[in-house]
């Protein structure tokens, strides 16, 4: 079984920047992709970021695209999500994920973080 546990979210100011973490353990695959995920208030969950196992493979939603970072660092297991010029409309629950390969749609996902609060304020 896989444990992730994301941290760094909170309440911040339009403009800010944020670092997300995200810390697996237990067995993961052999290989693996990293995703951020997130969602927020009456809305269904959407892709944010995802790193492949190599690092050479990123993706980025449109509305977070040049204000984000994805970045992993493989022998702690961990993704980073950093973010920049932080929106109102960024505020949500913020889930890391696991899976197979690098991939946008949640459904690629075989494990989920149980999420942190990341809240925007104008």
């Amino acid at each position: 079984q896989v444990q992730l546990v994301e941290s760094g979210g909170g309440l911040v100011q339009a403009g800010d920047s944020l670092r997300l973490s995200c810390a697996a353990s237990g067995r993961t695959f052999s290989t693996y992709a990293m995703g951020w995920f997130r969602q927020s208030p009456g809305k269904e969950r959407e892709f944010v970021a995802s790193i492949s196992w190599s690092g050479n493979s990123v993706y980025y939603a449109d509305s977070v695209k040049g204000r984000a970072t994805i970045s992993r660092d493989r022998t702690k297991k961990t993704v980073y999500l950093q973010m920049n010029s932080l929106k109102p409309e960024d505020t949500a629950v913020y889930y890391c994920a696991v899976g197979r390969v690098v991939a946008r749609g949640s459904d690629d996902y075989t494990y989920w973080g149980q999420g942190t609060q990341v809240t925007v304020s104008s």
